[in-house]
């Protein structure tokens, strides 16, 4: 084919193919500066810019121990944990004890979230104040000497986000934030943003290595002028007061307290705080890690929700763990005939833990599950190492394994725990890794 065959065969194709070019690129112009195609564009960068409620970009997923057959914790306050001298002397004492777990505060009653969570949501809110710089290797250093590691998250009092964002906080009748008889407000527990918030944080601690995710103040407030205050998320549905009762769920007699069970009639509060359990478990479940909640210590035996929202049998299916705060200090005078509860910590625990577990069991629930707050701090009496040990010992005679031991000033009466000894035990009388 000779040269001028070929372009009087395609001559016409290659003089219409660059003002075929041009056209084609100028539709796609006059497309993309379409109202609709900007409209579209700004939906994909929403939908791309919005915030999941896991960090944007997964870090390496971290190492988890498993835990133990009886946990046995100390709390540790995070600005304890910032301190490594303090810190390194708690190591210390669990190494030589029969101490297997460390509670670490990453969200206390200020609302701030403790350590670098790497999750740009977060970072951009300004919750963060990173007390524990270390925080992955602290964990790291706790999990080589066996220790299980759980983090403690204060739920609904929650200065730092109230202050963010006071349309979701609890109110006074006037409109301002309310706060409690310590100066702190709290968010409505009817808050799902504000869920999402707690969801993500949580998960910021499982991937920083945290083995188990601890939930408190996750309850209506209750100390201060109850009678200026103003759930503007809640209100609706507590104006419905409590909701008809559910059919009977037991009728063992023989049982303490299972009689109750039958004739709960639950509040609002209950069903806004279990709608909030629920929450929790959906969405933390797939991490991995146990969940645990922490009660007032009066759920225990308690035939209503105390007025908070918290109801044992409500809680119980959505936790691995219940932590009632049985401190025997807690509770008011002559309560089961004690005009000092605190005098008596082993009564006091003892008669709790066994109504505790008894509900579970009658509800078909492990009463192992149950991991009480003990007192190890000076309130309503010295609490030295007896009372301490007293409290332990009534957790063991309840048939349970677990216990966690409170103290704010991490300042723990060392002679009340056993020394560390090799066993596999799991009657609670020696240490278990």
């Amino acid at each position: 084919m000779t040269k001028q065959t070929i372009i009087q065969r395609y001559g016409r194709i290659i003089l219409i193919a660059p003002i075929l070019f041009l056209g084609v690129v100028g539709i796609s112009f006059l497309v993309a500066n379409s109202p609709m195609s900007k409209t579209v564009h700004l939906k994909q960068k929403h939908i791309q810019n919005t915030p999941s409620i896991s960090p944007s970009v997964a870090p390496p997923q971290p190492s988890h121990i498993a835990p133990p057959a009886a946990v046995k914790a100390i709390y540790m306050t995070s600005w304890v944990a910032s301190v490594k001298p303090w810190r390194e002397r708690l190591l210390e004492f669990i190494d030589q004890s029969e101490i297997n777990a460390l509670i670490i505060d990453i969200k206390d009653y200020s609302g701030t979230v403790s350590f670098d969570t790497r999750d740009p949501k977060l970072s951009e809110m300004g919750v963060e104040e990173i007390r524990v710089k270390d925080l992955r290797e602290f964990i790291q250093l706790a999990h080589s000497k066996g220790i299980y590691v759980i983090a403690r998250i204060t739920v609904f009092q929650d200065p730092t986000y109230a202050k963010l964002f006071p349309a979701q906080a609890v109110q006074t009748r006037s409109g301002a934030t309310w706060k409690d008889r310590n100066g702190l407000s709290y968010v409505d527990p009817a808050s799902h943003e504000f869920w999402d918030h707690i969801i993500r944080i949580a998960t910021a601690a499982a991937y920083a290595g945290f083995d188990e995710l601890n939930f408190d103040y996750i309850r209506f407030p209750t100390d201060g002028n109850m009678k200026d205050i103003v759930f503007p998320l809640s209100g609706p549905r507590l104006s419905q007061g409590t909701l008809p009762a559910p059919k009977s769920t037991s009728e063992n007699s023989t049982t303490p307290n299972a009689a109750r069970t039958s004739i709960h009639r639950k509040t609002a509060k209950e069903a806004i705080i279990t709608e909030f359990f629920a929450y929790l478990h959906t969405h933390l479940k797939p991490l991995g890690v146990p969940l645990s909640a922490d009660l007032f210590g009066m759920t225990m035996t308690a035939q209503d929700d105390v007025n908070i929202g918290q109801y044992l049998e409500s809680a119980a299916p959505y936790f691995d763990y219940i932590c009632p705060m049985v401190y025997p200090s807690h509770y008011p005078p002559q309560f089961n005939g004690y005009a000092n509860p605190a005098l008596h910590p082993y009564e006091i625990v003892h008669y709790a833990m066994t109504h505790g577990a008894a509900r579970l069991t009658a509800m078909g629930q492990d009463p192992k599950k149950l991991r009480p707050w003990l007192q190890d701090f000076n309130l309503g009496a010295t609490y030295d190492a007896p009372k301490v040990r007293a409290q332990i010992k009534a957790t063991y005679d309840a048939k349970l394994v677990g216990w966690q031991i409170w103290d704010p000033r991490n300042k723990y009466t060392r002679a009340a725990y056993l020394s560390a000894t090799p066993s596999t035990s799991t009657s609670g009388t020696a240490n278990v890794r």
